[in-house]
Parts: structure tokens; sequence; C-alpha cells
């Protein structure tokens, strides 16, 4: 091979190189771009099942919220709170304690036959206190009792007057519920009463916060056949255990009531009045 001819060689590989370089280039800035995409995408992602969450919150109540802002919520008379308290990745017990209002939605409660909860899987036990005590009041001050109407439980099979809270319907969509579960056969009725109880203004055991049943919006049905998870004793894990008809949590969450027997720290006997977990 002569001079020319190596020269002429040695400029087609120079521009070989130089194309390869060309398209390496070309890629690398197609990967960046997609890279900068998924960067993106969590976040509007987030935004987006964060609208989501706080519409439904505002379609639940609608007698006491008026609208929000992705970051906030407004009442009807006015007041705006803060939806999230900025504390990112909570332990579990924190949100037990500490639950902003978003918090108190991030798990999704599963409406109607349910497999037993995974560790931890407690659906509805984050509540936002300050949330709750602005719904309906606040027991220790006399305000929950202001508010309170008599109904009768089960009219047919226990007849006994019962003391709920009028705020968002609750007293009215619990005589529905009261209705419904004595046309049920005996057998499955027998579960809804005794009751132990609504209006109680005390904190929830295990963590401190104010109970659904300091606001008269939580109904506790039969103890005899109840199961609590306190009641196996502490362990690494907690054997679920259930014995309340699924019938009967059926007609309550048709009500908009969730039921603590789908906690994995369960109260079979526990129903509250919780719409915005249900999409009501």
């Amino acid at each position: 091979m002569n001079a020319i001819e190596e020269a002429n060689v040695a400029a087609i590989d120079q521009a070989g190189q130089r194309g390869l370089a060309v398209r390496w280039a070309a890629c690398a800035h197609v990967l960046l771009a997609l890279m900068l995409l998924l960067a993106l995408m969590p976040p509007l992602a987030h935004a987006q099942d964060r609208r989501e969450l706080l519409d439904r919150l505002v379609r639940a109540y609608p007698d006491a919220l008026s609208a929000h802002d992705d970051t906030t919520i407004t009442w009807r008379d006015g007041t705006v709170m803060a939806v999230d308290d900025g504390v990112a990745g909570k332990p579990f017990d924190q949100l037990l304690r500490n639950a902003s209002i978003l918090d108190q939605m991030r798990l999704s409660y599963p409406s109607g036959p349910a497999a037993p909860p995974a560790p931890n899987a407690d659906p509805g036990r984050f509540r936002n206190e300050a949330f709750f005590k602005k719904m309906y009041g606040d027991c220790n001050t006399g305000e929950v009792r202001r508010n309170l109407v008599t109904i009768i439980w089960l009219p047919r099979s226990w007849g006994k007057p019962v003391q709920v809270t009028r705020v968002n319907g609750v007293a009215e969509r619990l005589k529905r519920v009261s209705a419904e579960i004595d046309a049920l056969d005996p057998a499955l009725r027998a579960a809804a009463f005794p009751i132990a109880g609504v209006l109680s203004c005390r904190a929830v055991a295990d963590t401190g916060r104010m109970s659904m049943h300091g606001y008269a919006a939580a109904i506790d049905l039969n103890l005899k056949v109840s199961d609590y998870w306190l009641w196996a004793g502490k362990g690494s894990t907690i054997a679920y255990k259930n014995r309340m008809p699924q019938q009967i949590v059926d007609i309550f969450e048709r009500h908009g009531f969730i039921w603590g027997g789908k906690w994995y720290h369960y109260d079979t006997m526990h129903f509250e009045y919780r719409p915005e977990l249900l999409g009501k």
C-alpha cells in the first residue's frame, strides 16, 4: 500500500470514529432526556395522588368542607388547615400519634370481603386529631354533647336508645344501618347487640390520641362475638381473629363506616364513620 492509499484509509478511519462519536453523543443526549423525564414523573404522580385524595375528602364531608388547593383544605366557616406537616417517611408509631390530614388517607381501605391484613396495615387508624375536633367538637369541653341526638338501635331486636352525633348525618346513617341489620336472620343480627358503646371521651389505648368514640361517630357492637388485638397479648406477630358476620360489615360500609376488623391491630366490634376511605 503506497502513501496515498494509507492516507485515504486513515481518513476513512477517522471519519468513522467521528461518526461513531456523534452517534454516541446523540444516544447520551437521549438517555439524559429520559433520565430527566423519569426523575420528574414521581412528583407528578404524587401530586396527582394528593389531588385525588383531597378531592375525595372534600366530597366525603360536603357540609363541613368547601375546597382544597393541594396544600390546604378550606372549611365552610372559612377556616384553612394545612394538609401536610412536611415530615416524610414517618414510622408506624409516629403515624398513629402525629398523622397529618393526608397521612390519615394514605392506606387504602379494602371494602367488601378481605383477607387478613398484612402487618401494620391499619387503614383508618391514622387520624389527624385537629381535623376531627374541628369536625365534631372537643368532648372535653362539652362541644360534642351539643350535637348528640337519640336513636333507637335495632328496634325489633334490642330497642334501646343510643346517643350519637348528628354531624355529617351520622345519626341518620346509623338509623339506616340499624334498620338493615334488624332485617337480617336472628343468628346474624345477634352480633350487633347489646352494644358496647358510642360516646366515650377517651384516648385510644396505644396511641394517646382521641378515639372516634370521643366524637360520638363510632359504635362498638356485641363484646361476646368480638375480638381485639390487645386481648391476644403482645408478641412479635398478631394472630388474626374475627367472628363478626360479613353481612353486618357490608351494611356498615354501604353507609360510610369502616370496620376495625380490617386492621392488622384488629378491633372487630368497632365501626367508625370515615366515608373518605370508602369513596363515599
